[in-house]
C-alpha cells in the first residue's frame, strides 16, 4: 500500500472514530430521559400512531445503538393498540449526527396487542379521516415480541380470538407509500408466530404455530398448525386484499380429534367417545358475515370409525321405530350436522336429545361418513351415512346458511340395498325446524311391510328405489 493511500485510510478511520467518540460522549453526559420527547415523536411519526413512554430510558451501544424504554403505550383513534412492559429500540447511528432519529428494529417484552377491524372496515391502527397527512413509508428490519398476549376482533363478521403465551419474529416489515387505499394492500412482511393457547367463542386450541409471508395485499399463512379437541390440526390460509373485497382460500384438516371434547359444550355428560377426522377446503369473498356465507364454496368432510354413543341403544330404538314410529330419526341426523357444518345447526335443533337417551343403553357406530359440497353458502349432502352393528341411517338434502334454513332434508333408515325402510323429513329455519313424521297409513301397515320384506329375502331380485349408494357398507 502506498504511503498516500495509507495516510488517507488512517485519516478516514480517525475521523470516523472521532465522530463515534463524540456521539457516545454526548449521550454519556446528556440526561437520557430528556431525549424521550424526540424518541416519542420519531416513533409516532414512523408508526403513524401516538407513542408514549411512561417509564425511564436507557442506552446501550452493542450491537449498535439500542434504546431501552419502560412502560410503552401505543394508541390510535382513541383506543390502545399495544402496550409493553419494556421495549428495546434499535436506532441508526449516522442519522443522529444530523439530529435525526431513524428506528430500524423493535423488540417488546410482555406486550399486549389488540387489533380490531371496525364496522367501517378500518383497522384500529389506521389513521382516522380527520388526519389528512399521509403516513411515511415504514421499513423495519426486525420486529419481535415475547411472552405476549394477542387479541383480534372483527366487528363486521363477529369473529375474533384471544391468544396468550405468544412470541413473534418479523424479519422484514414494510409499509409502502399509500399509492393504493387500505393498509393491507401496501403491507409486506415475513413472520413466525407461536402461541401457547388460543380461544374463540366456540372453541379452544393450543400450540398454535404459523408462518406468514406476503406483500402488497396477498398473504399466505402456511403452515398453520394447532391442537384442537385433543387432535392435531394443520392447514393454510391465503388472504387476498387486492380486489374490491377480500378473498380467502382456507384449507384445513383436524386429525384424530376426540368427539367427547367436541361435545362438551353441548352435553355435560360423556355422551360419546372416539376419534374423528375433519377436513375443509373453502373459498369465500366479502367483508361481512353475510357476504362470506353467500360466496362460500368448496368441500367439507367429517369421518370416523368405532365410536361409542352412551345412554341409548340405537339398534333397539330403530327396531321400535319400524313398528311404533316413536323414535325421532332426525335426532340421529343431527349427529351428522355437528362436525361438517358447524354449530349453527346444532344450536337450532336439540342435538343433545340424541346424546341423553333414557334407556341406559350403549351403541357402537362402526362407521360415519359426512361429505358435503358447498355452493354459494348452501351445503349439499354428497355421502352422508352411518352404520351401527345392525342398521344404516343415511341423509340427503341441503343446509342453506344464507337463509339459515333446512333445504329438503330427509333422514332414512335403509336396508342392505340402500332402499328406504323408514324416513322423516325436516324443513324450515334452523332455530325452529319442522319435522314431518311418516303417515299414519305407513305406521299402521308396519307389520305388513316387515312381512313383505321377509318374503323378499326368500325371493331376491325385487326392485326398489335406491335412496343411498354411498361408501358406508351395510352391517348385514
Amino acid at each position: 500500500m502506498s504511503k498516500s493511500l495509507k495516510a488517507i485510510t488512517l485519516t478516514i478511520g480517525a475521523l470516523i472514530g472521532l465522530l463515534v467518540l463524540a456521539a457516545i460522549s454526548l449521550f454519556l453526559f446528556l440526561d437520557v430521559n430528556a431525549f424521550k420527547p424526540r424518541l416519542e415523536a420519531a416513533a409516532s411519526d414512523i408508526m403513524g400512531m401516538e407513542v408514549k413512554v411512561g417509564g425511564r430510558l436507557g442506552i446501550g451501544y452493542f450491537p449498535g445503538l439500542l434504546v431501552t424504554v419502560e412502560d410503552v403505550r401505543i394508541r390510535n383513534r382513541g383506543t390502545d393498540v399495544a402496550t409493553a412492559k419494556e421495549a428495546r429500540i434499535g436506532v441508526d447511528f449516522l442519522p443522529l449526527l444530523h439530529k435525526e432519529v431513524r428506528i430500524n428494529r423493535i423488540a417488546l417484552e410482555h406486550p399486549s396487542l389488540s387489533i380490531e377491524k371496525g364496522r367501517d372496515g378500518k383497522f384500529n391502527f389506521e389513521k382516522s379521516e380527520e388526519v389528512r397527512r399521509p403516513s411515511p413509508s415504514l421499513d423495519l428490519a426486525k420486529v419481535s415480541f415475547s411472552d405476549g398476549t394477542l387479541r383480534y376482533a372483527d366487528r363486521r363478521t363477529g369473529w375474533g380470538f384471544d391468544a396468550g403465551d405468544c412470541s413473534l419474529d418479523v424479519s422484514r416489515l414494510q409499509l409502502s407509500g399509500r399509492d393504493r387505499p387500505g393498509v393491507m394492500k401496501n403491507l409486506s412482511l415475513a413472520a413466525e408466530l407461536v402461541c401457547g393457547k388460543l380461544r374463540t367463542k366456540d372453541y379452544a386450541a393450543s400450540d398454535l404455530k404459523v408462518s406468514v409471508a406476503g406483500q402488497r395485499g396477498v398473504f399466505d399463512l402456511k403452515p398453520l398448525t394447532m391442537r384442537v379437541y385433543a387432535g392435531q390440526g394443520s392447514g393454510s390460509i391465503r388472504a387476498d386484499f387486492t380486489g374490491a373485497a377480500p378473498l380467502y382460500h382456507v384449507r384445513y384438516s383436524l386429525s384424530q380429534f376426540r368427539i367427547e371434547e367436541f361435545l362438551k359444550h353441548l352435553s355435560p355428560q360423556k355422551s360419546a367417545e372416539g376419534s374423528m377426522n375433519f377436513s375443509a377446503n373453502l373459498t369465500m369473498r366479502g367483508e361481512t358475515v353475510n357476504k362470506l356465507r353467500q360466496t362460500s364454496a368448496g368441500q367439507i368432510s367429517l369421518r370416523g370409525k368405532n365410536l361409542i354413543l352412551n345412554g341409548r341403544d340405537l339398534d333397539q330404538a330403530f327396531a321400535r321405530f319400524e313398528s311404533s314410529q316413536t323414535f325421532n330419526l332426525v335426532d340421529v341426523g343431527a349427529f351428522f350436522f355437528a362436525g361438517p357444518v358447524g354449530l349453527a345447526v346444532t344450536k337450532g335443533y336439540n342435538f343433545a336429545s340424541i346424546l341423553q337417551g333414557s334407556d341406559g343403553g350403549r351403541s357402537e357406530i362402526r362407521t360415519i361418513v359426512s361429505d358435503w359440497k358447498v355452493e354459494r353458502g348452501v351445503a349439499l349432502s354428497q355421502d352422508v351415512a352411518m352404520a351401527t352393528n345392525e342398521n344404516r341411517v343415511a341423509l340427503q338434502g341441503g343446509l342453506d346458511f344464507v337463509n339459515e334454513r333446512f333445504d329438503d332434508v330427509t333422514v332414512a333408515l335403509i336396508d342392505a340395498k340402500g332402499c328406504i325402510k323408514a324416513q322423516q323429513k325436516i324443513h324450515g329455519p334452523f332455530r325452529k325446524p319442522v319435522v314431518e313424521q311418516q303417515s299414519t297409513l305407513t305406521s299402521l301397515t308396519g307389520p305388513v311391510v316387515r312381512l313383505l320384506e321377509k318374503v323378499g329375502r326368500l325371493f331376491p331380485g325385487g326392485e326398489c328405489e335406491v335412496f343411498y349408494a354411498g361408501s358406508v357398507a351395510s352391517p348385514k
